[in-house]
């Protein structure tokens, strides 16, 4: 099971704010795993402020 600081592992560098979208894609650019693109692809919110927006998204999810 992905869990919230493996996933911030992969989104390291990102430009916040940030769409779904490019969260995904930046994440498969610094090699995330399968499971951990289905985790974020399915995040409720589509836009992040911050790490701290991505991490509340996991835990609603």
């Amino acid at each position: 099971m992905t869990n919230p600081i493996r996933l911030q592992r992969y989104l390291g560098g990102v430009d916040y704010p940030v769409d779904k979208r490019t969260l995904v894609q930046h994440a498969r650019d610094n090699g995330a795993d399968e499971e951990a693109v289905r985790t974020l692809e399915s995040l409720p919110a589509n836009r992040f402020n911050s790490p701290n927006d991505v991490s509340e998204a996991f835990g609603n999810r």
